[in-house]
């Protein structure tokens, strides 16, 4: 899975690929154990996979810009939630495939959201902030579904 990282992503995400190599099978476990918490269709017909955290970012009294995109990012990979997600994208992109009559992952799939609520406060959050929004890419998906399906 490390290797798809590798392959597949860049930008702030990029480094999760290392991190990922060093996580043990023992805590490995417990990434199979969560539930989506959400998905929503979007009026372009594409699905989005939406996970509320809670996480507290920062220290001492939280502020907005505890929940901007680099501290976001910061507590996405800390807490291996590119992991998560990815596998809930594969989870999704599995049951549309099943379902949805002319499925298309390149024209349904539409990412992944990490809804920091502590960060969402209202009207008056700055674009960016409270939102960790995520597009894997849909080869990544379909090679990870593949590969979990265990064909190469």
């Amino acid at each position: 899975i490390a290797g798809l990282f590798r392959k597949h992503v860049d930008g702030p995400l990029a480094p999760y690929a290392d991190q990922l190599t060093l996580v043990t099978s023992n805590p490995l476990r417990g990434f199979l154990t969560g539930s989506i918490d959400a998905v929503i269709r979007t009026p372009e017909g594409k699905f989005v996979v939406v996970d509320y955290k809670t996480n507290r970012i920062g220290t001492g009294e939280l502020t907005i810009a505890d929940y901007a995109p680099e501290p976001m990012t910061e507590a996405m990979m800390h807490s291996h939630y590119p992991l998560q997600a990815i596998l809930y994208c594969v989870a999704l992109h599995r049951y549309l495939r099943w379902r949805l009559r002319g499925y298309d992952p390149a024209v349904h799939l539409g990412g992944v959201q990490y809804h920091f609520v502590r960060g969402m406060i209202g009207p008056e959050t700055p674009p960016g902030h409270g939102v960790f929004e995520w597009h894997p890419p849909v080869s990544m998906i379909t090679e990870l579904s593949d590969l979990l399906g265990g064909q190469s």
